[in-house]
């Protein structure tokens, strides 16, 4: 499937990047930029809880409660207090005008100097404050304090400005500075880490287009999204650093796979069609298993997390397919242009790269593979126990910077007016009737500890409603607060429903621990189907999902480590404190879908050489050594977008920042470099174990990277010595010959001793048939029986020293050897050839083939060895 895609992609290779390109620069254009204006700053609730329903029904009786929306604190003039009348004069002035000039945007203005209230002066009369309450209600809160947010300041009066709208807005104002700090920043080094890595500008640009256009289509998807569901700002941020860092990625393994196809003289059709086959086909899975991971998220009940889950999900799809259209039809322009404007050579092939660093790493970790699995372990469990004091909270101001204005004035406020705090925990009462079940509320309400004062009646009764309200004294003692207002025994009748920021903070916490561990059974049972699919095997996605499982640990444990105990706050400019509930889920599915997405990339390698009938230590080297250079890089640029969102000023952005940062350093060096390599070593051929179903079901996806025999891949014919007029040969097919074997030579010999397995257990495969699964690209396994008809058997007899030549011109009899048609030496037309212990494939029939025919013909055969 993905090889005749590949195809498709080269015969229609202007096309093709032409709508595309075209199509997604018109989503942007038309749906992208009027996002800024579609993104909600709400969706942090559940919409079943208590909280909510506490919100809607004051909200549905009193309309919104605007008292807490912006704070303008005042200071006294040196040497005077609060109560100068000059001073009330100039407040209240000011203020009225701002709502006489205002009134879209303005409700109403509560001022201490109008009204003299003495809770909202300080004692020692030296500050003293102004309640702006905002007129609209969702998203037109924060646009109404937009359009007055420069008409609060008072000439010649020393003001600070907090309030829950104020926070809001410096922290959306911190997102959109993210976005463009990644763009400006990180864009420019990805390119030079590209050019690093490939050092051809043109190949260099490849991965960068992909990731443009990625962007450029998400947030017009994202865009859309917005009109018919609720997006949070948040999401913006999360799907630029995830789409952005993955479509570079995806590019990065699709070219670089590509250049090596071209290095190993692949004539260029077959070579973008190889390449979409299988670098193609591991970016779709890949992708998929990030999709999986990033759709747990909609099993929670907040809309902040399942528009995050939509966004990231619309952009890791777009990058996997942009990557199997665009760049296999900008391959087939290119050709050996991919090279083009290089500072030095091309990339290595196969074999030189089995020499390389990333080959040798591997063979050690195997040397010393108990050595290493036991220390990277007990490495990766250390680093988890952090994790043990991790603390739950919400979002305040204290995830902006501690420099920043909003925030300091925000704090000030809390010290110096604890009893009128922005974020009270409410009681919002249904009383049936029955007025004297308020009072009753009200008595045990207030037997509560952990309160700055008394509950107050902040709305009076209306429709039988009451509000009550009062401020918690320690963020950390929520929980405890809610819980004891929680065993109020509410008389008969009467519905209390317990509401307010804190409430919705504890609430929101109690949905992770409900939902969290079937967002886990959902994602590791989802991903093990899909690499049992990828691998053909059952054994390999087990060990995935626990090393995954280690390397998330480590992470979590790092930044517990960081946000809460506070390990790096000083250099990195953030307050420790407890975690917001909805970003912990979050980081937990973008690490897991991170780590299986390069899983699928290193083991899919590892199966392609199994595949081509190497032993299982030479397939984990030569799959670490063909991707292990081009996973770090990867890596490292993940890293460098994670890193420009790591100066965010907003602390959620820097966990789900440093949190990437951490999980790919540990998973592209000391998971995938030492632990992958050493656990297989131990686990031995057991990796490939599969129940014969399974390989079946991976073999119809194209397993491994054989190719249909018309368009396979093909060395120079002339070298496999094909007539120049066979019909195969133009065609640019040729089976591999025994002396293409990439296994080392003591490998290769183990064919001569091997024991067969007896055809009545276990089935045989004819050379017909491998020639007819050839062509579909499916390998034959153990214990398959597949009938054979002679009379289907090609005829034609080529010369007896045109070996190779007879495989490639559609029939493994061609030199009449007796192999297909009964005449000559060799094996009899009837006799079957049997089956040697474990998986076969179609090169290993092949090679066996060979090796019987030139022991039958004797010297002079080309047997080299």
């Amino acid at each position: 499937m993905f090889y005749r895609w590949g195809s498709f992609a080269y015969r229609h290779r202007v096309l093709t990047p032409l709508v595309l390109v075209v199509g997604l620069l018109a989503l942007f254009i038309f749906s992208g930029t009027k996002l800024g204006d579609r993104l909600d700053q709400e969706g942090w609730d559940d919409p079943g809880s208590d909280s909510t329903a506490a919100a809607v029904l004051e909200e549905e009786t009193f309309g919104r409660d605007n008292s807490g929306d912006v704070i303008v604190m005042v200071d006294a003039p040196e040497g005077g207090t609060v109560d100068d009348p000059a001073l009330a004069q100039r407040v209240n002035d000011h203020f009225a005008r701002l709502a006489a000039d205002n009134p879209e945007y303005v409700d109403h203005v509560t001022s201490y100097f109008a009204n003299n209230q003495s809770v909202m002066a300080t004692e020692d009369k030296q500050t003293a404050f102004v309640a702006v309450g905002l007129a609209g209600t969702g998203n037109d809160v924060l646009k109404n304090y937009r359009a007055i947010e420069d008409q609060l300041q008072i000439e010649g009066v020393d003001t600070e400005v907090a309030g829950a709208t104020p926070v809001a807005g410096a922290l959306d104002s911190g997102m959109a500075d993210d976005i463009w700090r990644a763009e400006l920043i990180g864009l420019p080094i990805v390119a030079l880490l590209l050019l690093v890595v490939f050092g051809g500008v043109v190949s260099a640009s490849m991965p960068l287009i992909v990731g443009i256009l990625s962007i450029a289509g998400s947030l017009g998807i994202l865009s859309m999204l917005a009109q018919v569901t609720q997006v949070n700002a948040f999401a913006q941020s999360v799907v630029t650093l995830l789409g952005l860092g993955l479509a570079i990625d995806y590019g990065l393994f699709m070219v670089s796979r590509f250049r090596e196809e071209m290095a190993e003289g692949v004539p260029v059709p077959q070579a973008v069609a190889h390449t979409t086959a299988t670098a193609g086909k591991t970016v779709v899975f890949s992708a998929a298993m990030v999709a999986v991971a990033l759709s747990g998220l909609l099993l929670f009940p907040q809309a902040f997390l399942k528009s995050v889950a939509y966004g990231a999900i619309s952009a890791v799809g777009l990058a996997a397919l942009l990557s199997l259209t665009v760049l296999p039809a900008l391959f087939g322009l290119l050709g050996p242009n991919i090279d083009k404007w290089s500072v030095r050579r091309a990339g290595r092939t196969r074999e030189q790269s089995m020499n390389s660093l990333w080959g040798r790493i591997p063979a050690w970790a195997m040397k010393h593979s108990k050595l290493v699995t036991v220390t990277v372990c007990l490495g990766l469990l250390a680093l988890t126990l952090p994790l043990i004091g991790i603390k739950f909270g919400g979002i305040n101001e204290t995830y902006l910077p501690p420099t920043n204005e909003t925030r300091t004035a925000q704090e000030r406020f809390d010290e110096n007016f604890p009893t009128m705090r922005t974020d009270p925990v409410k009681l919002v009462i249904e009383d049936g009737g029955n007025p004297r079940a308020v009072g009753e509320v009200f008595q045990q309400a207030n037997q509560v500890d952990g309160l700055t004062d008394r509950f107050k009646i902040s709305q009076p009764t209306k429709d039988g409603v009451t509000v009550l309200s009062a401020g918690i004294a320690d963020r950390d003692d929520n929980t405890r607060v809610v819980e004891q207002l929680r065993d109020i025994d509410v008389p008969e009748g009467t519905t209390v429903y317990i509401g307010g920021t804190p409430t919705m903070e504890v609430e929101s916490i109690e949905a992770l621990f409900d939902k969290l561990p079937w967002m886990i059974l959902y994602m590791v049972v989802a991903t093990f189907i899909l690499m049992a699919l990828v691998f053909g095997s059952i054994i390999l996605p087990a060990k995935a999902i626990i090393m995954t499982a280690l390397g998330l640990g480590a992470t979590l444990g790092i930044l517990t480590a960081m946000f809460v105990d506070g390990v790096g706050a000083g250099l990195f400019g953030f307050t420790p404190g407890p975690l917001m509930s909805p970003v912990l889920v979050l980081i937990i599915a973008i690490i897991y879908g991170l780590s299986t997405d390069y899983e699928v990339f290193l083991v899919s390698r590892m199966v392609e050489d199994r595949d081509d009938g190497a032993s299982t230590p030479h397939a984990i080297q030569f799959g670490t050594a063909n991707t292990g250079g081009i996973i770090t890089a990867a890596a490292l640029i993940m890293i460098v977008v994670a890193g420009a969102f790591g100066f965010s000023d907003i602390v959620m952005m820097k966990y789900i920042a440093f949190g990437m940062i951490a999980a790919l350093f540990l998973d592209a060096t000391i998971i995938r470099m030492l632990l992958v390599p050493a656990v297989m070593k131990l686990l031995g051929d057991d990796c490939w174990w599969a129940p014969r179903w399974v390989k079946r079901m991976s073999a119809r996806l194209g397993h491994g990277s054989a190719a249909p025999s018309a368009v396979g891949r093909a060395p120079a014919m002339a070298d496999a010595g094909v007539a120049a007029g066979s019909g195969a040969a133009a065609a640019g097919a040729a089976a591999p010959s025994l002396d293409d074997d990439r296994r080392p030579a003591e490998e290769r010999d183990t064919w001569r001793d091997a024991e067969p397995v007896s055809t009545e257990e276990q089935g045989a495969a004819h050379v017909p048939a491998v020639r007819e699964r050839t062509e579909l690209g499916e390998p034959i396994y153990e214990g398959e029986l597949v009938d054979h008809d002679p009379a289907a058997e090609f005829g034609g007899h080529d010369p007896d020293d045109d070996l190779v030549a007879g495989y490639a011109d559609g029939g493994f009899d061609g030199d009449g050897d007796g192999f297909g048609d009964g005449a000559g030496a060799g094996v009899p037309d009837e006799e079957p050839i049997e089956v040697p212990e474990g998986r076969l494939t179609v090169r290993d029939i092949m090679l066996r083939l060979e090796w019987e025919k030139r022991e039958a013909l004797g010297p002079g055969t080309g047997d080299t060895r």
